[in-house]
């Protein structure tokens, strides 16, 4: 399936900090800890990625005595692809400033203008 062409904020923050080092696996906590997405949100982002082919996963081989298997997740190749254009779309947006909001003739409200 081909990368979408723009992302969430929050799949934004997720794709930066993957994409910040890229070979490396990162567990989910890491991932949470830096963007500040809380796991509810994190993981069903992640397991979209993953299902789209952009984050690969896969589980930790070696626990820490004690703690249960973790998943740790880094982008694929395609998905380090989509992830510095969508990066640079991102920050080319940013310089750009907001968008005009659309004309809108005086007196006619918003609903008006989508009521076709």
């Amino acid at each position: 399936m081909a990368p979408r062409s723009s992302f969430s904020a929050q799949t934004l923050s997720v794709l930066a900090v993957l994409c910040s080092q890229p070979a490396q696996w990162q567990h989910g906590y890491t991932l949470a800890k830096q963007t500040g997405l809380k796991s509810g949100t994190l993981y069903p982002i992640l397991i979209r990625l993953a299902d789209r082919g952009l984050v690969e996963a896969c589980w930790q081989d070696e626990p820490q005595p004690g703690r249960p298997r973790r998943h740790l997740y880094r982008l694929t190749a395609e998905g380090l692809l989509a992830t510095e254009s969508a990066l640079a779309s991102s920050a080319a947006a940013q310089r750009q400033g907001p968008r005009p909001r659309s004309a809108r003739a005086p007196g006619m409200t918003a609903s008006a203008r989508w009521a076709g």
